[in-house]
């Protein structure tokens, strides 16, 4: 049994992988975005894909795209197109700021107070997130996952997830990502190898650029209708719809001193099925899109962190429920039973 449908700018002073924010300077003209070869290329930021790796970083490349990813976390830690970032990202697993790359499986977001009750029985997870006593992103992005298959343009990671405090349910996860000619596709499929039915969701934690200094200047297109509202960072159960607030970017609209934090459900999909999201500057734009198993997302701007980091990117974070649906079953938590499979499938092109 499966669950989900697989569907197939200035310049300034450089910053390397490690803080998450490099930038580098672009062409003015659109028909010139992404030089080719041997024509304006930014040299440095590919040569900062070659520094300060850890033994588990691997290196993907496909003609004009190259990414980086991790056994530790399953992690992507930076996507590159005809040299110039896309995903950004870090070298080295202390490196990380902000969650850059994460897999947030069995859940994506906050819990409340870490506490749920599932089938009529209550469960205490850890409280893990620093910003609050709540449970946050799962437990699978610090865990050593298994490469299992690797090309020149993909890899493979498995996980045999035994259960956690809290949450008592067994999964067999299994992870590729692959660089094609449209770009960096994503395929997760999550297996539940115990004997009761589990409570799934799964996440992603990106961060992209379009080569501005700050996303203020770029503009957003999100087709969600629904928006949670949140309080201390966790849902207060009550669902606006977008065009009754300041956050309705369904049409492109620049960002500018928008504070994003937010998640965002019922999405707007195209005739395949897939919704996407776009971003765009004046030299550049790229569009993350996501399957039928997606049906929440969360924008971050990033501005609780570090001052030269905040903002100069933006998270775009594929969820296949909401926040703390572990306690609103209703925004999209999946019932795995038993040898059940949730699969999912997002990805990133540039244009």
């Amino acid at each position: 049994m499966e669950v989900g449908i697989r569907q197939p700018v200035s310049r300034r002073r450089e910053r390397e992988w490690g803080n998450g924010r490099l930038h580098a300077p672009f062409p003015l003209r659109l028909s010139d975005r992404f030089p080719r070869a041997g024509h304006r290329r930014n040299r440095s930021a590919a040569a900062t894909l070659l520094r300060m790796p850890d033994e588990t970083e691997i290196t993907l490349q496909h003609a004009d795209w190259e990414a980086v990813v991790s056994s530790h976390g399953a992690s992507l830690r930076g996507v590159t197109y005809r040299t110039h970032p896309v995903v950004t990202g870090y070298r080295g697993t202390p490196n990380k700021q902000g969650g850059q790359g994460d897999v947030l499986i069995p859940f994506p977001g906050r819990v409340a107070k870490g506490r749920y009750t599932w089938d009529g029985v209550e469960y205490q997870m850890p409280l893990t997130d620093k910003d609050g006593p709540n449970a946050i992103h799962g437990f699978v992005r610090k865990a050593d996952w298994t490469l299992v298959e690797r090309h020149s343009a993909s890899a493979t990671y498995e996980l045999r997830f035994e259960g956690a405090d809290g949450y008592p349910f067994p999964l067999d996860i299994r992870l590729t990502y692959t660089l094609g000619a449209d770009g960096l596709t994503c395929d997760c499929a999550i297996t539940n190898t115990g004997p009761h039915a589990a409570p799934v969701s799964m996440g992603f934690h990106p961060y992209f650029t379009v080569g501005s200094d700050h996303v203020d200047s770029d503009a957003l297109t999100l087709p969600f209708t629904q928006v949670l509202e949140f309080e201390r960072l966790i849902p207060t159960g009550r669902v606006d719809d977008v065009a009754q607030t300041a956050l309705n970017f369904r049409l492109p609209r620049v960002i500018a001193q928008t504070a994003f934090n937010h998640c965002f459900m019922a999405p707007v999909r195209d005739a395949d099925g897939c919704v996407r999201i776009t971003l765009a500057s004046e030299v550049r734009a790229l569009t993350v899109w996501m399957d039928r198993a997606f049906s929440a997302v969360v924008i971050y701007t990033g501005d609780n962190l570090a001052p030269d980091i905040a903002r100069g990117s933006i998270a775009i974070e594929p969820m296949s429920s909401a926040s703390d649906a572990l306690n609103n079953p209703e925004w999209g938590l999946t019932r795995l039973e038993p040898n059940a499979t949730l699969r999912g499938t997002w990805g990133v092109s540039v244009g």
